[in-house]
């Protein structure tokens, strides 16, 4: 199989540096990699330097879009099989990272991988529960007839390290290119209709998380709520996010109910969470200018 790494980036921090180091240890050696730079101060080419294999394409902060930019990067380079994406501030964990989530589409049936996500070095405790609550230890396939099973996990997926089959990719359509965020899980959402199946590799692993401030939590729900709101498609034939919510609440109380402080933190975390995603899921209702407030995609509102 032909192999292509992708990797969009936008003002990255010295986590990208960590990222290209990781990538230049795999075991798979000399991997084609291209990066989309829509914004940075270069800093990395003293990396990229050293690397063989590398195409950088620079394009306008104006013109990046979550699924168009990822699937023009497909269409540009359409002599590949299968397609990683990693995002700029994940860090693979070892030299099988790579080897790991490839070795999904030995089975002809899987459309689309993503690895495990462990939190990374200093995280806080709400980052690190997040991380342990959707990367358990298990890998897994879902097909469409688990959807009883998963609801709406069942699509789930995160770019932050991905892997697509090119066929897979052209028969659903490809990322959609109007959406607010999770192209990922709308590409699978899709795959899943067409009989593809999504595989979860425990075995491939990248350490990738976000200390959200209560704020951005609020924000970032937000931009879910507009997502499920305007792809009702997915909730429909999946399920509803709220009964994943209600054990993701029951998870966290596991580990923190017995410091007061974070139990009182974990209120207001998952009320911002709440209140953001009914807000989202009514954005209708709202005018653009308090959109573009509370949302963590301004840009998505212009």
């Amino acid at each position: 199989m032909k192999i292509l790494l992708i990797i969009p980036i936008y003002h990255p921090d010295h986590k990208f540096i960590d990222l290209l180091n990781s990538v230049q240890r795999q075991s798979i050696t000399n991997l084609p990699l291209t990066i989309i730079d829509s914004g940075s101060d270069e800093e990395y080419l003293q990396v990229v330097g050293r690397m063989d294999n590398v195409q950088i394409k620079k394009i306008d902060p104006a013109d990046f879009n979550h699924g168009g930019t990822r699937q023009q990067a497909i269409d540009d380079n359409p002599d590949y099989d299968i397609y990683i994406f990693l995002t700029q501030d994940a860090i693979l964990v070892d030299v099988d990272s790579i080897c790991n989530i490839v070795a999904a589409f030995d089975n002809p049936k899987i459309g689309c991988a993503y690895g495990r996500q462990l939190p990374h070095k200093g995280a806080s405790i709400f980052a690190k529960i997040a991380r342990e609550f959707n990367y358990g230890e298990e890998s897994q396939i879902r097909f469409l007839s688990d959807r009883e099973k998963y609801g709406i996990k069942t699509p789930f997926i995160s770019n932050s390290f991905a892997a697509y089959r090119r066929n897979a990719v052209l028969e659903t359509g490809g990322f959609p290119n109007n959406t607010i965020l999770s192209e990922d899980m709308c590409l699978a959402a899709r795959m899943l209709l067409k009989g593809w199946g999504v595989a979860y590799v425990a075995e491939a692993q990248a350490y990738h998380s976000h200390d959200y401030t209560i704020w951005q939590e609020f924000k970032r729900y937000f931009d879910i709520g507009v997502f499920h709101a305007r792809e009702d498609w997915i909730r429909n034939t999946f399920g509803q996010a709220e009964g994943t919510g209600g054990k993701y609440v029951k998870y966290e109380l596991q580990h923190v109910y017995k410091n007061p402080f974070l139990l009182g933190e974990m209120i207001l975390r998952d009320g911002a969470k709440y209140l953001g995603y009914r807000l989202g899921t009514n954005e209708c209702r709202l005018p653009d200018g308090l959109k573009r407030r509370i949302s963590m995609m301004p840009r998505y509102w212009t």
